[in-house]
């Protein structure tokens, strides 16, 4: 985590993938909708236009039934290097995530940047443990395809 930015969450992570592989992960909704969020939940995408100024609306299902929509713009995608997108319902942030390739690994930079500190502070507590599932998942998609 970014200790220096008291308004961001900095999760990091090397996977044993190339980068061009992980990047499709995140850009191909058939993989994305089987991974993202913590362990558990499941995926319902309603639109998923990823340019800039595109949306992506979808809603995460919770293990206990629970639903939880969720809606971004995304702001920018340099392929296969980053994506950054502003999650607009709440909570509000922007998602800057890198893509850096170490030989054939990818270093993933996924950084959450509030509006204020207090903001960061109250959703630290759920988010730091779920980014590192999200990444779980992640490599266990990755494994698979």
């Amino acid at each position: 985590m970014n200790q220096n930015n008291p308004k961001e969450i900095v999760s990091t992570r090397v996977v044993n993938f190339p980068r061009e592989k992980v990047f499709q992960a995140w850009t191909d909704p058939d993989q994305l909708k089987n991974w993202w969020g913590p362990k558990g939940f499941k995926n319902t995408f309603e639109v998923f236009d990823q340019r800039p100024g595109g949306e992506w609306k979808f809603t995460m299902h919770g293990p206990d039934g629970t639903d939880y929509p969720n809606r971004s713009v995304f702001q920018e995608i340099v392929k296969p290097e980053k994506i950054v997108f502003d999650h607009l319902s709440g909570p509000i942030f922007k998602v800057t995530t890198t893509f850096e390739s170490i030989g054939e690994k990818t270093k993933l930079v996924f950084r959450m940047l509030f509006e204020t500190a207090e903001e960061c502070e109250q959703i630290k507590a759920y988010a730091v443990d779920g980014n590192e599932q999200n990444f779980d998942r992640l490599e266990e998609l990755l494994a698979k395809v």
